[in-house]
């Protein structure tokens, strides 16, 4: 029987409770959520806390998700009121996107100080995302310096920090923050195979047979060629799909290496760009 997904441990609450102190600090929210799930990577405890704050949605690793979706969800996310834009955060020229997408949220305020005669003060911004959004990679981008440490696991930022970017930017860096309970087993399974929750939270096949029912349906060919199945394999169930995947790896019966496997696969974009979410599971949800 497939295993419930939770993870709430003590340092979540804590950076909640100094993500709420600390709101007031600041003039724009940088809400970081993974393009591959940029709306299950949603945190609803920042969407309340930020209330009344400009926020800037910025999609990361836009580089591993799918292009088309992509824009999609950028296209959503700027009906809802928000700018939005989506990055990778290893390449050049990022800082200057988001500074300004920063400076064109707040110009309302700038231009306001501005005919106060005061002088122009820095912009100051939260970052803030579930974890290992990729906040660290960005932030180096955005401070011109490897300030943040970085890692592709969740838990990396361990606390709260400032740090001042080029020109008139400062920054306040978050640790990844999850929300107290899963809305459902599948958000908690599309962030267990991006990376958001740690490995010992839940069990590897649970997430990786996910990931066989996500590719089958949408990423048919990429799944075949990596695991060097055949139509028929495909139609057995999920189960004995997984264990003909462990024997084409070498694996034997060892499922459990030949799912971190697929897992590891998926998150390096050995299956290709993918996007676990799409805008019009949104709109059937609605109607």
């Amino acid at each position: 029987m497939q295993s419930n997904i939770q993870w709430f441990p003590g340092h979540m609450a804590k950076a909640i409770r100094q993500f709420e102190e600390n709101i007031k600090l600041v003039d724009i929210v940088f809400e970081l959520v993974d393009a591959r799930i940029p709306f299950t990577s949603i945190n609803p405890e920042v969407s309340r806390i930020s209330q009344g704050k400009p926020r800037l949605m910025i999609l990361t690793k836009a580089d591993l998700a799918n292009p088309n979706l992509t824009q999609q969800w950028l296209a959503y996310f700027r009906q809802q009121g928000f700018a939005a834009l989506a990055v990778d955060s290893k390449v050049s020229g990022v800082a200057k996107k988001i500074e300004k997408a920063a400076q064109d949220q707040l110009t309302s305020k700038l231009t306001a100080q501005s005919e106060r005669g005061l002088e122009r003060k820095s912009l100051k911004a939260i970052c803030v995302g579930v974890p290992n959004v990729g906040k660290s990679t960005l932030l180096n981008q955005l401070v011109k310096r490897r300030s943040a440490p970085v890692g592709n696991r969740p838990g990396v930022t361990k606390g709260q920090q400032w740090l001042t970017g080029n020109g008139h930017l400062e920054l306040l860096d978050t640790p990844g923050i999850l929300w107290p309970k899963f809305q459902n087993q599948t958000v908690a399974e599309k962030l267990a195979l991006t990376g958001a929750i740690r490995e010992s939270s839940y069990h590897s096949d649970d997430v990786a047979l996910y990931a066989l029912r996500f590719f089958k349906a949408h990423h048919r060919a990429e799944l075949m060629k990596r695991y060097r199945l055949t139509d028929a394999d495909l139609t057995l169930p999920d189960p004995d799909l997984l264990l003909t995947i462990t024997a084409n790896l070498g694996m034997r019966d060892d499922y459990e290496r030949a799912s971190d496997r697929i897992i590891n696969d998926v998150r390096k974009g050995k299956l290709g760009r993918f996007t676990l979410d799409d805008p019009q599971d949104l709109d059937s949800d609605e109607n």
